[in-house]
């Protein structure tokens, strides 16, 4: 976690009487451990439980009865470390109220000559620490200006105050305030997340407001890289159209009449919906998009879902695991996996408009798990294809 301390708002050079401790809660971890037998034993004797010693952690309750490798201690990452685009960083702010030990008065002393006690050093007063506020933002590397951060749990609208902030909460000696920040990563670079906390600090004969304000920086990798192709391929067979049902035919004429008749209207050209643009009888056109997922992360990933949102005028046909009934995919780092659609027009449409020479398909979503169960979401920008068939 790298962090940098601004000077405090207040012109005051003393320490501050509030802490801020601030901790990653994002892709925690179970702690390992490695159960170590006792020595051989007969084996009559029924199998002696693991040393304790070698086991994460000892209770007296049945929460770790079996020599596991993985414990049930959920282990919370050291520092701020890698954060992954498509996952959400969330991390816990606490304000802490460390006042220091009190101290017993210290016993009189009697002055040079021995006859009048000296006066004794004067105690330091008793602070009070009301109204503490906790307020985050993040610079993301695409824009200039910051996004301010929502901090749950709320305290509630009754306890806003006027502009609509938040109400400050007091702090007894040793108490906390804590709040928990959540943000979706959408961006690869530097971040940064600032953090301000503001306080009134009282004595009995006195108060005054104090804040300060760090930094923490980290670093946004790609969780998941994604390779597309689009091919075309051969148009889907034509859809007969269905003849509209029109009058009984007119019995042919008697000799002699109808010479010189005009040629019923319309005659000479035939207008059925299959030769139209864009009727039912046209033949539609088809593609297939080829996506290559690689794991750049340095976790297992299991990919929950990849669909398509297309354009307006398009279908697309999933051949992928969840169509074939298969096991979802778990990619280890380093590991691809290939996705695979069939694009096609739809059926009774106008068919779909080249833009620039170019056919767009739409967006590729893809969702996953991490190996603690959390979640993680990636769109690709607008894919398309400038094979026009």
């Amino acid at each position: 976690m790298s962090h940098q301390r601004y000077a405090s708002h207040d012109p005051v050079k003393e320490p501050h009487s509030i802490s801020l401790k601030v901790l990653r809660l994002s892709r925690p971890s179970l702690v390992a451990q490695h159960p170590i037998t006792p020595s051989a034993s007969p084996s009559a004797i029924p199998r002696q439980p693991p040393i304790p010693a070698s086991l994460a952690y000892s209770t007296t309750h049945d929460t770790n009865p079996s020599p596991f490798l993985l414990s049930p201690i959920l282990n919370l990452p050291p520092s701020f470390g890698s954060a992954y685009v498509g996952e959400t960083f969330s991390c816990t702010l606490c304000a802490n109220h460390e006042a220091p030990p009190a101290t017993e008065p210290a016993p009189p002393q009697l002055s040079e000559d021995g006859s009048t006690p000296a006066a004794a050093p004067p105690q330091p007063q008793r602070k009070y620490i009301r109204d503490v506020r906790i307020e985050a933002e993040m610079k993301t590397p695409n824009s200039t200006a910051v996004t301010k951060l929502d901090l749950t749990p709320k305290t509630g609208a009754a306890n806003d105050d006027d502009d609509g902030k938040p109400a400050g909460v007091d702090l007894e000696p040793g108490r906390t305030l804590q709040r928990i920040v959540n943000f979706d990563l959408k961006e690869e670079g530097n971040h940064v997340l600032g953090v301000t906390v503001s306080y009134y600090e009282a004595t009995d004969t006195s108060g005054r407001t104090r804040t300060f304000r760090k930094l923490y920086q980290f670093i946004c990798k790609p969780s998941l890289i994604v390779r597309t192709k689009a091919s075309p391929l051969a148009p889907a067979p034509a859809v007969p159209a269905r003849k509209a049902a029109g009058p009984p035919p007119t019995p042919p004429p008697e000799d002699g009449e109808g010479d010189g008749a005009a040629p019923a209207e319309g005659g000479g050209e035939d207008k059925s919906p299959a030769s139209e643009e864009g009727g039912p009888g046209r033949r539609r056109r088809r593609w297939v998009l080829e996506a290559q997922l690689e794991n750049c992360s340095e976790d297992t990933t299991e990919l929950e879902r990849v669909v398509l949102q297309l354009e307006p005028g398009l279908s697309y046909r999933d051949c992928n695991w969840e169509a074939g009934g298969s096991p979802r995919p778990v990619l280890h780092p380093g590991e691809v996996e290939q996705v695979c659609f069939v694009i096609e027009e739809s059926e009774g449409g106008a068919g779909v408009e080249e833009q620039d020479g170019k056919i767009l398909f739409g967006i590729l979503g893809i969702g996953w798990r991490t190996e603690m169960g959390q979640r993680g979401y990636l769109a690709t920008n607008k894919l398309g294809t400038r094979h026009v068939t």
